[in-house]
């Protein structure tokens, strides 16, 4: 399961709320997010998103998400499926189409491409997508990093993408309106979910 969604739409306190939940029913879960996850992933996300690296050419993050996409690949999400456990994951793919694809630039077919090589195939079961408009979700950042400083128009592309992607993919995406009470949003996450589970317990 992988959260997406613009800055500010709460991706990391909901995907945190959500592993505590699926743990206190049982659920063996791996919760971990990008860039990041490993030791080299994470000394990736502190050169990706620190301000005073400057300005780094969108194909250039492209080559350093999907490196950290990889390594999380093979270090935490694939032993964590061979273990039988839920995966939740902080931004994923979907993330470097929105931002380097989209807004970026770059060419989406190429961020694909390059996607499906450094994740080796693995799509999630289910997207969660925290929808709300950029200027709501930048309000919501006190301490803005190297991406979350980019310019408005850029972060309003960003939401166009994800919701482009959401069209496109209905079976997979969940949209969420995130501008709401944190206990609203995560009761509709529990909901999609539950419904998931059931699917997979069904097949």
């Amino acid at each position: 399961m992988t959260f997406e969604g613009p800055e500010g739409a709460g991706k990391s306190t909901h995907s945190q709320r959500l592993a505590l939940w699926l743990r206190h029913r049982g659920f063996p879960v791996v919760l971990t997010r990008e860039p990041g996850g490993t030791t080299l992933g994470q000394r990736l996300r502190q050169i990706l998103l620190d301000r005073r690296g400057g300005r780094i050419d969108p194909f250039v993050e492209l080559c350093l998400y999907e490196a950290s996409r990889n390594l999380l690949i093979k270090q935490v999400i694939q032993p964590g499926l061979r273990r039988g456990a839920i995966i939740i994951v902080d931004r994923f793919q979907d993330s470097t189409w929105v931002y380097q694809g989209w807004a970026g630039g770059v060419d989406p077919a190429l961020v694909r491409q390059m996607g499906y090589v450094a994740t080796e195939g693995l799509s999630p079961d289910l997207t969660i997508l925290l929808d709300l408009p950029a200027t709501d979700g930048l309000a919501r950042v006190k301490h803005p990093n190297r991406i979350e400083a980019k310019p408005l128009a850029f972060h309003r592309r960003v939401r166009q993408g994800y919701l482009l992607l959401a069209r496109r993919e209905p079976k997979r995406f969940r949209v969420i309106r995130a501008d709401r009470p944190i206990a609203e949003v995560h009761k509709a996450i529990q909901q999609e979910v539950i419904d998931v589970l059931r699917q997979h317990h069904r097949a």
